[in-house]
């Protein structure tokens, strides 16, 4: 019953962190990566992004955001995509219950977020503007 239940575990583990390499994003949308430059198709591959990338690259690089506000400045309007430090959060819970003599057994495993983002990556004209990243403590 342990194996079982730690195996569900790594599985669920394998495939949230599968399902967001910028490998899979690629292979997800060519078009948009052909489009890109040699020097932007490298900062892609290793989940960077540089001012003048569109949506669609900072999304295949980095994923989609944890948030997404706007800011408003003499300048105009502009959008602001946050990207939030996530970890692995893991649950487990065994009941039992009396009178039936019912026994269970749950699993569960997800993301937790900090609350400040890790980089925030700021649009103005469809382009991306500033890449403003967390000062390392």
């Amino acid at each position: 019953m342990k194996t079982q239940i730690a195996m569900a575990a790594l599985a669920l583990l394998g495939l949230s962190a599968c399902a967001t390499s910028p490998t899979t994003r690629i292979e997800n949308d060519p078009a948009t990566y052909a489009r890109s430059s040699k020097q932007e198709q490298a900062k892609i591959r290793s989940g960077e992004v540089a001012v003048g990338f569109s949506r669609e690259q900072v999304r295949m690089s980095l994923g989609d955001p944890s948030s997404v506000t706007t800011r408003t400045t003499d300048r105009g309007v502009s959008e602001v995509w946050s990207y939030h430090e996530t970890g692995p959060r893991f649950g487990f819970g065994v009941g039992v219950g009396g009178g039936g003599g019912g026994v269970g057994v749950g699993v569960g495993s997800g993301a937790q977020r900090t609350d400040e983002p890790k980089m925030r990556i700021v649009f103005e004209a469809d382009r991306v503007a500033s890449v403003e990243r967390k000062a390392k403590s």
